[in-house]
């Protein structure tokens, strides 16, 4: 019988010796992940709908477009006048030619839209076809796009 205590004893004590060391490890839980994730999105170009609108009334997304009567040339339908005045304000060198490129066209259209501003489509529009009252069916034009 006194050996039967005994390896009571023996048991009790070795459970509450692997408990007593398995405690701390209940306790030593991972500590809270406290982790902000930050997403990336793809830059918003606020003037993606009316370059995609003016590209379709000028040149119907033609790169290649020429205009023989006005010099005009790629899908921006830049012209010669429009690159010198460009080249002025900025200090860069474009040639006619290169506005068959049409990341130079988007370049040099989003510098004039950028002047004016965001949101007003209208005004960029039409300074973009010239002046005058004729701007206006140009503007309906490029409404019925965006």
């Amino acid at each position: 019988m006194e050996n039967k205590i005994q390896i009571i004893k023996y048991r009790t004590l070795k459970i509450v010796l692997v408990a007593f060391l398995l405690l701390p490890a209940v306790r030593a839980a991972a500590p809270e992940a406290k982790v902000a994730f930050v997403f990336v999105s793809a830059p918003v170009n606020s003037f993606d709908r009316l370059v995609k609108a003016i590209v379709k009334v000028e040149s119907m997304g033609d790169n290649e477009a020429f205009n023989l009567a006005e010099q005009a040339v790629g899908a921006f339908q830049i012209r010669p006048i429009r690159i010198l005045d460009y080249n002025q304000r900025t200090g860069k060198d474009y040639k006619i030619e290169n506005c068959f490129n049409y990341e130079v066209s988007k370049e040099i259209f989003l510098y004039y839209a950028l002047s004016i501003g965001y949101p007003d489509y209208e005004t960029i529009a039409r300074r973009w076809n010239g002046s005058g009252k004729t701007t206006l069916v140009y503007w309906e034009k490029v409404k019925k796009h965006l």
